[in-house]
């Protein structure tokens, strides 16, 4: 081949069909579409063949060193290369180079990954509500392929990058993990702690704290009403006790009655109090606002004050605890399909509790953790843009 001869996939690649049945096959783990990340190339969760039946489309062998690519939603961009071996559903594409003195297996992830070739997917899929791709509409997308030496030279930089993120990646989760042992540590919410507490801490009831009108259950709008208005706050808006994430906000046609019943102002507490047991009783805490926001009616608000006692923040901390989502497990009343707490059930969440001045000690020292943690963050989306920019200079 030439210096950066221009190749159709499919000439260099191909897709692996090694079918084999999962029961009989000898593997121990499998692969699906939600086990895969967007925009990175390692998998680190799979499921265990033997826990349950995976159904007839689980039939194709992957083994280390190859690539899955899903091919259902290209544009979540699931581009993933084994490092061990397993099975995967045939909607997931075992791929690897035809010759590797041509294409670089290690080269291979990388083509997949850039900006070209996920337009490539996106655009030629097909369907609407699961839209997906065939493999030969892949085959004929088109890539300069540089020497094998050059392969070399950019595949090494660009996984040295990979490492970078991901021991930066790492280092954020034991960040997180330093985060939630000191919230159970300083606030004393590990069982054997709990009975020998500092001087002036005391074992109270939220409801002490949450005097009438403090609390409420949310708007209910059909799903007509949603499209354009006010920006409302939804389940799926926050992962339990982690921030709000704006983008995720929707809007929806309210009355001036309603906009004034609902509306949710800073250092408000949101519980979702009617969901599936694994989802029930997460919590966010709502962040300073730039228009007028109201929340759903699966979920109840709180309203702390200060001057009884218990700071918001702190209480957001204490009820998305292990402790208060225990708490919260035990009361909920279970129905078939879902299961739901009350306001009652959240006043009588019980939890030690200092004085206002071991309060703000306590979450000043959170909040450098959540400092620390923000840099580290930001200096991974530095260095993951940093590898996105080598890619799409050097293979793009």
């Amino acid at each position: 081949m030439t210096q950066h001869q221009t190749v159709k996939f499919g000439d260099v690649v191909r897709q692996v069909k090694d079918k084999v049945d999962p029961q009989t096959a000898g593997l121990e783990r499998y692969v699906a579409g939600e086990h895969m990340d967007t925009d990175n190339l390692h998998i680190r969760r799979w499921g265990d063949v033997g826990d349950g039946y995976l159904g007839p489309a689980f039939h194709m062998r992957f083994k280390p060193g190859q690539v899955l690519y899903g091919s259902r939603r290209t544009y979540l961009r699931k581009v993933a290369v084994a490092e061990f071996e397993g099975i995967t559903a045939n909607t997931t594409y075992v791929i690897e180079p035809r010759d590797p003195d041509v294409l670089l297996p290690d080269f291979l992830p990388f083509v997949m990954s850039t900006e070209r070739f996920h337009e490539h997917s996106i655009q030629q899929s097909k369907g609407s509500v699961n839209p997906y791709i065939n493999f030969s509409d892949i085959a004929w997308y088109e890539f300069p392929l540089p020497p094998v030496d050059e392969q070399r030279r950019i595949a090494d930089l660009l996984w040295a990058a990979d490492d970078a993120i991901e021991a930066k990646r790492e280092a954020i989760e034991k960040l997180k993990n330093v985060k939630i042992s000191a919230i159970h540590e300083k606030m004393r919410l590990n069982p054997n702690s709990q009975g020998n507490l500092p001087e002036k801490w005391k074992m109270q009831k939220l409801g002490e704290y949450l005097p009438d009108g403090t609390m409420r259950n949310g708007l209910y709008k059909s799903n007509s009403a949603y499209g354009a208005g006010t920006k409302i706050i939804r389940i799926d808006s926050f992962q339990n006790g982690q921030p709000i994430e704006k983008e995720l906000l929707k809007r929806v046609k309210i009355s001036e009655n309603e906009s004034k019943t609902y509306a949710v102002t800073e250092n408000d507490i949101l519980v979702n109090r009617v969901n599936s047991l694994s989802h029930l009783g997460k919590t966010t805490i709502v962040p300073e606002l730039d228009e007028e926001t109201v929340f759903e009616s699966n979920m109840m608000c709180l309203r702390l004050i200060p001057e009884n006692g218990l700071l918001p923040r702190y209480a957001w901390y204490l009820i998305s605890s292990d402790l208060g989502r225990q708490q919260l497990l035990q009361r909920a009343k279970k129905a078939i399909a879902q299961s739901s707490v009350n306001q009652n059930d959240v006043r009588s969440l019980t939890f030690p509790i200092p004085q206002i001045s071991e309060q703000k000690n306590i979450l000043n020292m959170i909040a450098e953790i959540e400092i620390a943690i923000d840099l580290a963050v930001d200096n991974l989306n530095k260095t993951v843009f940093l590898q996105h920019e080598l890619r799409e200079t050097n293979i793009g």
